[in-house]
């Protein structure tokens, strides 16, 4: 059986074609840590917003869990092309690494914003009584 092989004009735009992919979607990985970064550092310094600490982080946290998504398909993209061995191996513990991060700050996200919707009773502000202690409180 004989195989046709592509042009190696048409390999080398491909290739070219996703190297600039790579480097477009890194960029736009680093522009959107920078923009959350800036969001954050705003809002803890203005005042203006009164927002709690915990509102920041959770902001900034949807942020670099974007970022992370992009630079795990800006990986994805940097081995579509002719793989070799050690770029997949690369790869796969770069997204498991990125994975476990994002998996994390998801989690921690939903924590928050699971704390955030909570109704706030009189007995969550009430000290406690004699003989209790805060940590008992549910």
């Amino acid at each position: 059986m004989h195989l046709i092989h592509p042009p190696e004009e048409l390999e080398s735009a491909v290739a070219a074609a996703a190297a600039w992919l790579k480097l477009g979607t890194e960029a736009l990985s680093v522009a959107i840590i920078l923009a959350s970064m800036a969001i954050a550092l705003a809002r803890l310094l203005a005042g203006l917003l009164r927002r709690p600490a915990g509102d920041v982080r959770m902001g900034l946290a949807r942020g670099l869990s974007l970022a992370l998504e992009f630079q795990l398909a800006a990986d994805i993209v940097g081995t579509a092309i002719s793989p070799d061995w050690d770029q997949i191996g690369k790869l796969a513990a770069v997204a498991a690494i990125r994975t476990f991060l994002n998996y994390f700050l998801q989690r921690e996200l939903a924590g928050e914003a699971a704390t955030a919707s909570a109704p706030f009773t009189p007995a969550d502000a009430a000290p406690p009584g004699p003989g209790k202690s805060s940590a008992g409180r549910a």
